[in-house]
């Protein structure tokens, strides 16, 4: 299976969808290497990196369905090295 490291920038404006970016970061934990999150209160608004080694298909994905919810911004980053696990 080819896998890529990629970091996925989430922007949370609505606090309404924490409990959805938590599910969706939990749903895919298997292919989660680490996480950050900066609340950034003067804003309010929260700024969250994740780290992901998987096929390229499960990041964008993922990011897809964060980018969809209300509230929410996510771009990926993609390494350029493509593993062969």
């Amino acid at each position: 299976m080819e896998t890529r490291v990629a970091v996925i920038s989430i922007i949370l404006e609505n606090s309404q969808s924490v409990g959805e970016v938590n599910k969706l970061i939990s749903d895919s934990s298997d292919y989660i290497v680490g996480r950050m999150g900066i609340p950034y209160k003067k804003r309010g608004l929260s700024i969250i990196s994740v780290v992901m080694d998987a096929p390229q298909d499960i990041i964008s994905t993922f990011s897809g369905k964060l980018g969809s919810l209300s509230g929410v911004s996510a771009k990926a980053a993609y390494s350029k090295y493509v593993f062969n696990d």
